[in-house]
């Protein structure tokens, strides 16, 4: 058990680096801040086992897709630190329009350094009903 703080600030670190990693996109270096098996379960219940489903996914949702990264929150545990990213989103949908200010948080399980489970939620579903007029 890692209480002291160098354990949630390495942990809080991996975080750092796997998003600026899969910004890039580099999903096979945002991949090495990840233990084998993780589950990262994006909005709507998607289920993916490594980050280069989640690039590949997101080509699909956006021309381009980058985080505002407005804070960290780091909750130390016993063992194991929870991290939440929360921020908003930047880029372009796919027929190329800009979009910015989509709030997004992702929630991080981190245990001696490497993320065990991501949870992605953020406003793109809902941004993209309005532009086609529904209501969200």
């Amino acid at each position: 058990m890692d209480t002291t703080e160098a354990g949630p600030a390495r942990d809080a670190a991996a975080v750092t680096a796997y998003l600026e990693a899969s910004m890039v996109p580099d999903p096979e270096t945002a991949a090495r801040y990840m233990a084998p098996g993780i589950a990262i379960v994006f909005t709507g219940g998607r289920v993916f086992r490594h980050p280069r489903e989640v690039t590949a996914f997101n080509a699909g949702r956006y021309a381009w897709v980058k985080k505002r990264m407005e804070r960290l929150d780091v909750v130390p545990g016993e063992d194991a630190t929870t991290v939440y990213s929360l921020g908003t989103l930047y880029g372009a949908w796919p027929d190329g329009t800009a979009f910015e200010g989509n709030r997004y948080v992702d929630r991080f399980t981190v245990r001696d350094g490497l993320i065990v489970s991501m949870e992605v939620w953020n406003d793109s579903a809902e941004r993209l009903l309005d532009r086609q007029g529904v209501p969200a």
